[in-house]
């Protein structure tokens, strides 16, 4: 009973984030770029900080923050974590910095998962960034730009994110 609360809670908070969007920063240049990952599916941070680096941005202007369903009894020193217990009821998240990343006004975001995800989900349709990225059969209401890729390949993501960066003049 509790669980169908709060995922009707999580999408009546989505619905309302996404009218509120503002996309009037859409086409600036990239200088800041996010990662929201779902740890279950994929875990090879450093391949994304990289990412970064072949798009001409330092390490510090590069962000991620990850998804794990529940966190492991092993002691963690990463802060940029969440789990499904840090989302209240209501669908309000109660992690600092969880909220801090989206309040991070992100040239590019991406959402590093597959198919539809509540919980992230609705962390994109909270984050102040001004394009968002999806994969496959992502909601297409919260992304700007939905890339049809195997995101096990990272070739094939690294090449198509660049391409459509390049057409949206976001990079050089």
């Amino acid at each position: 009973m509790f669980k169908k609360i709060k995922h009707h809670s999580l999408k009546k908070h989505t619905e309302k984030k996404l009218t509120e969007r503002d996309i009037s920063q859409r086409n600036t240049s990239l200088k800041y770029l996010g990662f929201l990952v779902d740890e279950a599916f994929f875990d090879d941070f450093e391949m994304l900080y990289e990412f970064g680096k072949e798009l001409g941005l330092q390490r510090k202007d590069v962000k991620l923050f990850t998804f794990v369903e529940t966190r492991r009894k092993i002691p963690s020193l990463r802060q940029n974590q969440i789990t499904n217990k840090e989302f209240n009821w209501r669908g309000e998240i109660h992690n600092q910095n969880a909220r801090e990343f989206l309040d991070f006004p992100f040239d590019v975001l991406v959402g590093f998962y597959k198919e539809k995800h509540e919980f992230l989900g609705a962390m994109v349709a909270q984050s102040k960034a001004k394009f968002k990225i999806g994969f496959n059969d992502a909601d297409a209401r919260l992304f700007d730009l939905l890339i049809a890729v195997d995101l096990q390949k990272p070739a094939a993501f690294k090449n198509e994110v660049k391409k459509y960066l390049k057409i949206f003049k976001k990079i050089d």
